[in-house]
């Protein structure tokens, strides 16, 4: 066994930052020079416990408890990366008393969850400010955006039963993620007993789980998933495989709201001492009522889509980490302005394929980083693109006589380079992207980033940072033309720069993260009305963007005991103020200037009795804009602004050995409001359920 106490002015000082003796039993001097992956290791230790620890001695630890998080494009513990990360766990998807991610995120300060139906559909998530179509989201680290539009993009291919953690990384991050992460990026990470743990368990190990929610407007959810891991060897590999599914419907908590659909995921891990493969397939379908999508002249809308995703991931584990990956995402997409009728219909297809490779090589000083992707964008529609040559028309399936008559398509190539380091206290992250896009020209354009921290104690952490993004426009942007809207061909793309400072305070019962930007944004896309009897043109603009936002946490059961009743209180507020740049006037802006200007969240969990406990959630918004009414399907020219409305939940849990019993009551004060235009969303709702592990835990 060595004790490592303190290594100054060394290539391997990353254990310096922890202010405290690391012992290591094997320690080779590539581990050395991975210093986070130990650290990752370290915090993956099923047999470390906090009991007996005081406070302090707890919160020594915090760094090796944590998981690698995806700040940058090569693998950093939480703990080491120069970048802020929000993280909810599986605890905190348990505890919040939703039915799909989406609701999830709206217990998270800098997001903006607007839906027209209830229920997690027709989601519409934007961070910090921004548009739906300037997020990137992702399932694994794979890109699941579609390029016809960010509407329905937040329908994730997988089921919450799959969910290991969600990682919401807030402000520009292209050379991360890629060009679409104009404001932000979420990444949702799975379950995997060999990501998590660095190994299967000694013997075969299966999951077993099923559950099934019914409550308010004939709602019915089920879901299932069953997983399974081979034996521990030390000479050969190891398997994890997964399978999930899940079945809903509704009849709609708003007007025109009813929905039915299902999910399907399935994932294979093969994890060799000399390299790891990973493989998931994911799909989603569903079709539902689109209450005033596009207008709220047309208050009959319909809408059916589906998504298919497949992709494999590689990375070899020697001193050079090569990572290939090849992902497919397919996009179907069927409209009717006037449901049942052929009145506006629209069909669309789109496909997304990716290449890429991803190298990383540690070093003495930190781990540098080289990659290149290729995406293919494409897409068949009916209303959407270039008009195709009757001999190019492509039918469209199990719609007779019908076919694609347009079609556009574009390729974007891309290169990173990153270096970072960690160096006593300090984390240094920097890199750039360098990309073209062959909807625009054959130049390359280079959007670069720095992210910095410094930990002056074991419990603090501060940040700085800045980068730039590009975002291309979606094919809806460009092309989209209806009765209500106008897309525009000559959209440039957007592209902006941001600046971001925060803290962290972490102790073992109590958590503070502060964090404060600046955003100046050029070309900027949004859907605008010029008067009052306009319809809606896509159009750039010019846009500053600050904010700044609060979170805390205190575990009251590390700070008052078992004892007491009360369990965890969480509370944060978020503050936005934009800037229009350009003095071009405007009537309305649907999207961009409807933002939420103040945000406050607050949950408490406690204990009822013995194992019946209660989670009460409250959020307060207030939302800048204002909306245009309509009396009888017409258009009066009044604005009416969103204003503010306070919500307040309650999740009731008995909790067995193998089982849960449950019931979410959703808005208890049953207060009607609007947050999308002339959509009244619904009042109290309720929601009962049962969860059981039949097999394993």
């Amino acid at each position: 066994m060595l004790t490592f106490r303190h290594f100054s002015r060394k290539g391997y000082a990353l254990f310096a930052c922890l202010g405290r003796e690391v012992r290591v039993g094997v320690l080779s001097t590539a581990t050395l020079m991975s210093a986070a992956a130990c650290l990752h290791a370290g915090a993956q230790n099923p047999s470390t416990s906090e009991k007996g620890k005081t406070p302090e001695q707890s919160a020594d630890t915090t760094l090796l408890e944590e998981a690698v998080v995806s700040a940058s494009r090569v693998p950093m513990a939480a703990g080491l990366a120069a970048r802020q990360v929000t993280t909810l766990s599986r605890e905190d998807l348990a505890a919040a008393g939703v039915t799909s991610v989406n609701d999830l995120l709206k217990k998270v300060v800098g997001v903006d969850v607007r839906q027209r139906g209830g229920f997690g559909m027709q989601t519409d998530i934007s961070i910090d400010g921004g548009t739906f179509d300037q997020i990137t989201l992702l399932v694994n680290g794979v890109a699941i955006n579609n390029p016809q539009t960010g509407h329905n993009a937040a329908d994730f291919p997988l089921n919450l039963s799959d969910i290991e953690r969600v990682e919401i990384l807030e402000g520009a991050a292209s050379r991360v993620f890629g060009s679409q992460a104009f404001s932000g990026a979420i990444n949702i990470v799975t379950r995997d007993a060999t990501r998590h743990t660095g190994a299967a368990a000694p013997s075969a190990r299966h999951e077993l789980s099923a559950s099934v929610e019914a409550g308010s407007y004939g709602t019915l959810l089920g879901e299932a998933r069953y997983a399974w891991n081979s034996p521990a060897r030390s000479d050969a590999g190891c398997w994890y495989l997964s399978a999930s599914g899940s079945g809903r419907r509704s009849d709609g908590a708003v007007d025109n709201g009813d929905f039915r659909g299902g999910k399907f995921y399935g994932a294979a891990t093969y994890d060799h001492p000399e390299f790891r493969v990973e493989a998931q397939a994911g799909a989603t379908i569903n079709d539902f009522g689109a209450n005033t999508f596009y207008s709220a002249a047309y208050p009959n809308q319909w809408e059916a889509t589906s998504r298919y995703l497949i992709s494999v991931c590689g990375e070899s584990k020697g001193r050079l980490h090569l990572s290939p990956s090849f992902s497919w995402l397919r996009s179907v997409d069927h409209f009717q302005l006037i449901r049942d009728t052929p009145t506006g219909e629209n069909f669309h297809r789109g496909d997304v394929f990716t290449a890429g490779l991803n190298g990383w090589v540690s070093w003495w000083g930190g781990r540098t980083a080289l990659g290149a992707e290729v995406r293919e964008e494409a897409i068949y529609s009916t209303n959407l693109g270039r008009p195709l040559d009757e001999s190019q028309y492509v039918d469209i399936p199990r719609q007779d006589g019908l076919s694609y008559t347009k079609h556009d398509d574009r390729t974007n190539v891309s290169y990173f380079l990153e270096h970072n380091i960690v160096w006593r206290q300090w984390t240094l992250s920097a890199g750039v992207m360098a990309e073209r896009n062959s909807a625009i020209d054959h130049r390359f354009r280079f959007y670069p980033g720095v992210d910095l921290s410094f930990r002056p104690g074991t419990n603090w952490r501060l940040y700085a940072s800045w980068n730039r993004s590009l975002r291309l426009p979606s094919f809806t942007d460009l092309y989209y033309k209806s009765p209500t809207q106008e897309g525009n061909v000559g959209l440039r793309p957007e592209e902006c720069s941001t600046w971001r400072i925060g803290m962290d305070y972490r102790r073992s019962f109590a958590s503070v993260q502060v964090k404060a930007y600046y955003n100046r944004g050029t070309n900027m896309i949004d859907w605008v009305m010029r008067t009052a009897d306009d319809i809606y043109h896509a159009a750039n603009f010019q846009l500053d963007n600050y904010g700044a936002s609060l979170t805390a946490e205190l575990l009251l059961n590390r700070l008052w005991g078992e004892r007491q009743p009360f369990r965890r209180l969480q509370v944060g507020y978020a503050y936005i103020y934009q800037h229009r740049r350009d003095d071009e006037p405007y009537f309305k802006s649907n999207y961009a200037m409807e933002y939420l200007r103040h945000k406050f969240t607050a949950s408490l969990s406690h204990r009822i009795w013995d194992r019946l406990g209660a989670t009460w959630s409250l959020r307060v918004q207030d939302r800048a804009g204002a909306y245009l009414v309509y009396e009888d399907n017409k258009a009066t020219g009044e604005l009416r602004p969103y204003g503010a409305h306070a919500l307040l939940d309650c999740r009731l849990e008995w909790t067995g050995r193998h089982y849960k019993v449950y019931a979410d009551l959703c808005n208890l004060t049953s207060h009607r409001y609007y947050d999308l235009a002339n959509v009244r969303q619904a009042g109290f709702t309720c929601m009962g359920g049962i969860a059981i592990d039949l097999w394993g835990n």
